[in-house]
């Protein structure tokens, strides 16, 4: 039997963010992110790391390379903040496009991957987008891109951001956006190394993202999404039953969503065509090179 393939999951979090995740959510990003990989691949190892962090050891490209793919989280931190957590951040992604290792991220991962690559991330030109990213429509290069196949012409996902991707880097590929966010989705090839990105999180289940508004319920209200912390509970509670009942055509109707998100397999297309379209293929090339 081949040797199973071994993941490596970034996570950003600083440990008071991720204390707080795991309080309302159960576990971590990076925890969240290992637990849907090994649904999608049960042999797969992951390994996590914490590149932000000042007393996490340093990540080079040689030792990236062992792995057949990395996966970045989301994050709290902007990376428009050039703090000391943000430049650990921006280079680990960059020994990750040295190694020459498929990398994938979502939501503040697009974001590291392409400032790490040139471009560059502001704060949402229109506001937060939370719950729900809406009509993501595919670009002319995405429709025929292996990371969005088997996506409609227009389809929602699960989101909640503050920042978004201002600029991509030259030589990047732009695959798909929407009226609030035009940058939803990308490829990025620098030094070697290539990433698929999307701004919206494919990894998450729908009980997290209900927890997700709770935790930013005051920014929330301040963007004008809702009026009172009622608001946001309200909708948070009918989330968290379409969660436990993902079948319920009433809720799916309520909260205006199709099976893009209701069901699990579907909402989590772009990590099986990472995994199936560029990690497996790139692993199989590395064997016959003796790479």
């Amino acid at each position: 039997m081949p040797d199973p393939l071994r993941f490596l999951v970034a996570e950003s979090e600083l440990p008071e963010d991720r204390e707080k995740r795991r309080r309302s959510a159960g576990q971590s990003s990076g925890e969240s992110y290992v637990e849907t990989l090994c649904s999608l691949v049960p042999d797969a190892t992951c390994d996590q790391v914490k590149p932000a962090e000042e007393d996490s050891p340093r990540q080079d490209a040689a030792g990236i390379a062992r792995y057949d793919a990395v996966f970045l989280c989301g994050s709290p931190l902007h990376v428009y903040e050039r703090t000391p957590e943000v430049e650990r951040q921006l280079d680990f992604m960059r020994e990750v496009f040295r190694s020459g290792t498929p990398a994938f991220g979502s939501c503040a991962g697009l974001q590291v991957a392409t400032v790490a690559a040139g471009g560059t991330v502001r704060s949402n030109a229109h506001g937060h987008e939370a719950g729900f990213a809406r009509r993501i429509a595919p670009t002319e290069a995405g429709r025929t891109h292996p990371l969005l196949a088997g996506r409609p012409a227009a389809y929602d996902a699960p989101a909640i951001h503050g920042d978004e991707v201002e600029q991509l880097p030259e030589g990047a590929t732009l695959l798909a956006g929407n009226a609030v966010t035009a940058i939803q989705a990308a490829e990025i090839r620098f030094d070697g190394g290539v990433f698929w990105g999307v701004q919206y999180h494919p990894e998450l289940s729908l009980r997290e993202i209900a927890q997700a508004l709770r935790r930013q319920a005051e920014t929330l209200m301040e963007d004008g999404l809702a009026r009172t912390p009622d608001d946001v509970e309200a909708q948070a509670r009918l989330i968290e039953a379409l969660h436990r009942e993902p079948e319920r055509r009433d809720l799916a109707w309520r909260l205006g969503l199709d099976r893009q998100v209701t069901e699990a397999r579907t909402r989590q297309t772009e990590l099986r065509n990472f995994i199936d379209r560029l990690v497996r293929p790139t692993r199989r090339e590395r064997r016959g090179s003796g790479a």
